[in-house]
């Protein structure tokens, strides 16, 4: 079931004003409700190698086997089928550019971050690996809906640093996983309702690190009717703020609700899809 004129998707990416070359990439299927973004980092272009094999093959993994899975019914434990889809997807992709990394030495120690959100029925999947973000914004409340796997965010949740302290410091970019690092990886899930009207941004740290939450969330607002807009005005606001890495935003907005189907005549319909 396709979610066009369900949801909206926008997105925007720019190399900084420091960077040569992008090393983020994003992606989007409106069809199967999936945004995906990666960061990637190692070696002279490889980061770029190793963020698109992540996008490529969350899309392509998650492309192929949602229906199938949904046609199974499944629930495994209190995760439902989209989440182990999406979870399986970033798990093959992490083999893929291990693989990579392991059989092209111009590839060696590359990584990649990655989000990526999968809505369906009324609900979206989520999941992370690394310090690339994924903000709600909910009526007038703004905020970050997972937690960095970074060297900083474990000072922070030990009590070695605040949060406005973490927001100053230097040491931003340590993280502590990430795709194709190691033959297996861990990732962090976990799924939320979806309400009509409100915004859901994926972002790399070149966003999140040059620009406050509090801006993020007065650009939403006033960009609020324009997707396209906001997504350039964020980036353009990381840009003015020094744009020292790459900045990637992906966003989607529900514009009404989108039930799964539950009739007799719906599921026959899913075997044609």
């Amino acid at each position: 079931m396709s979610l066009k004129g369900k949801l909206q998707f926008a997105s925007c990416s720019d190399t900084g004003r420091v960077r040569s070359h992008n090393e983020d990439a994003i992606g989007m299927d409106i069809d199967t409700g999936l945004l995906v973004l990666a960061d990637g980092m190692g070696g002279y272009k490889a980061g770029e190698v190793a963020s698109a094999l992540a996008v490529q093959t969350i899309t392509s993994e998650v492309a192929a086997n949602l229906h199938k899975a949904r046609r199974r019914r499944q629930h495994p434990g209190e995760l439902s089928v989209e989440t182990v889809v999406l979870r399986d997807a970033i798990v093959k992709a992490n083999e893929v550019i291990y693989q990579t990394a392991k059989s092209q030495p111009q590839c060696e120690g590359m990584g990649t971050t990655v989000v990526a959100c999968l809505f369906h029925d009324n609900r979206v999947s989520i999941a992370h690996v690394g310090d690339s973000r994924l903000y709600r914004l909910r009526g007038d409340r703004f905020e970050q809906v997972t937690l960095d796997h970074s060297l900083l965010q474990e000072l922070v949740s030990r009590g070695f640093y605040t949060a406005e302290e973490a927001r100053k410091s230097l040491n931003k970019n340590l993280v502590t996983r990430a795709l194709g690092i190691e033959a297996a990886v861990q990732v962090d899930v976990q799924e939320d309702v979806v309400l009509p009207g409100e915004i859901w941004l994926l972002c790399s740290d070149g966003l999140s690190d040059m620009v406050e939450d509090e801006d993020m969330h007065l650009a939403l607002v006033t960009f609020n009717d324009n997707l396209d807009t906001a997504a350039k005005q964020l980036v353009g606001m990381a840009n003015a703020n020094g744009g020292r890495d790459n900045i990637s935003v992906v966003m989607a907005r529900a514009l009404k609700p989108f039930p799964g189907r539950q009739g007799i005549l719906d599921r026959f319909m899913d075997w044609f899809n």
